[in-house]
């Protein structure tokens, strides 16, 4: 995925849905900063990110989502807007060894 540039509308989401880092640093990873979104981004957080990455950018990041940030009635959720008949099972943390 292309990276996010740094627009005062993607600044202003980043903090709503990253509140625990700086909005340029969440900015720098798009998969991680979508999965976010995806869980705790409003219609509106949703509509200005959208402007960027479009539906692709929604369903790669879906398809790369990390462990650990999207609950299941999200993932649920954004599986189905991705049109997706089955719904792949959450993506897991693996411990090394």
């Amino acid at each position: 995925m292309k990276p996010l540039p740094h627009a005062a509308d993607l600044l202003a989401v980043a903090p709503r849905v990253i509140w625990f880092e700086a909005p340029e640093k969440a900015l720098a990873d798009p998969v991680r900063f979508l999965a976010y979104v995806m869980t705790y981004g409003t219609l509106d957080d949703v509509a200005v990110v959208r402007r960027y990455v479009g539906d692709d950018g929604f369903k790669q990041a879906l398809d790369h989502a990390p462990p650990g940030i999207m609950d299941a009635r999200s993932w649920a959720y954004w599986n189905v807007m991705a049109g997706k008949d089955d719904i792949p099972p959450m993506p897991v943390r693996r411990l090394p060894g």
